[in-house]
């Protein structure tokens, strides 16, 4: 072998080994990448800490959309970015529990009780954290969780089941309100330590809001009316989610 041919052999093993050392920071900076993606498109990123918790976060934002695209200008979350992502934390086995972010307006009902079905029939543990307020169906997906809490100046808006579009004058039309309104209240009911009675009585409540029937629940309020289960911040939720993962594994 000529000189020539072992100085290129060994720049080539140099290159070699400078390309192996660059492939963990390009995967990494990839990583980062789809993970900033994923935050902007969905609202939804898996993280993980020193102690090998995975969990899931899922923000629930501004309107939740129905079988109609809502226009651009609008903040929304769509159940179809939602219902597969949590089939697949359902079936991961890696990620251990799920956190749910909500500052929602409400939306669809029909889409907002599907998710939270779906976040109240999962084995993994999960948590909500109400920030800026969960109105209306966004009530059902705050309850939905194993434990919820809201901050201090949280708000939650309950009121009756609205409908847009021709209404029929006729008494089928209210028995159809009846039957959605029951499946709400029946929820939330189930999955809080409130009764079905208190809850119509909270959203037939009149001279609370100015041009609606309903009632504003502030922070300490939903917990004192056994909606939500503590009142509380991120670090609370962390906490309580890391400790549900914990006894789930035991």
């Amino acid at each position: 072998m000529t000189e020539e041919n072992s100085q290129e052999q060994k720049k080539r093993q140099e290159d070699n080994q400078n390309e192996s050392r660059k492939r963990p920071l390009d995967t990494a900076a990839d990583e980062q990448k789809k993970q900033d993606e994923r935050i902007k498109d969905y609202g939804q990123v898996t993280l993980k800490d020193g102690d090998d918790h995975k969990i899931h976060l899922l923000s629930i934002i501004g309107e939740i959309e129905g079988h109609e695209v809502l226009p651009a200008t609008s903040k929304s979350t769509k159940y179809e970015h939602v219902l597969p992502q949590l089939a697949a934390v359902e079936d991961s086995q890696e990620i251990q529990g799920l956190l749910v972010l909500l500052h929602t307006m409400g939306g669809d009902v029909e889409s907002g009780l599907a998710i939270a079905e779906m976040i109240a029939s999962m084995s993994k543990p999960s948590v909500s954290l109400v920030l800026g307020g969960s109105h209306s169906i966004g009530v059902p997906l705050a309850v939905a969780t194993d434990y919820s809490y809201i901050v201090p100046t949280g708000t939650m808006i309950l009121h009756p089941v609205r409908m847009s579009g021709t209404v029929i004058g006729a008494p089928q039309t209210y028995d159809y309100f009846n039957l959605i309104q029951d499946r709400i209240v029946s929820f939330v009911a189930q999955h809080s330590r409130t009764s079905k009675e208190n809850i119509e009585r909270m959203m037939l409540a009149t001279g609370i809001l100015t041009k609606d029937l309903g009632t504003i629940l502030v922070g300490q309020d939903a917990v004192d009316k056994g909606l939500i289960d503590s009142v509380g911040g991120m670090s609370d939720a962390f906490f309580r989610l890391k400790d549900l993962i914990s006894s789930n594994n035991l």
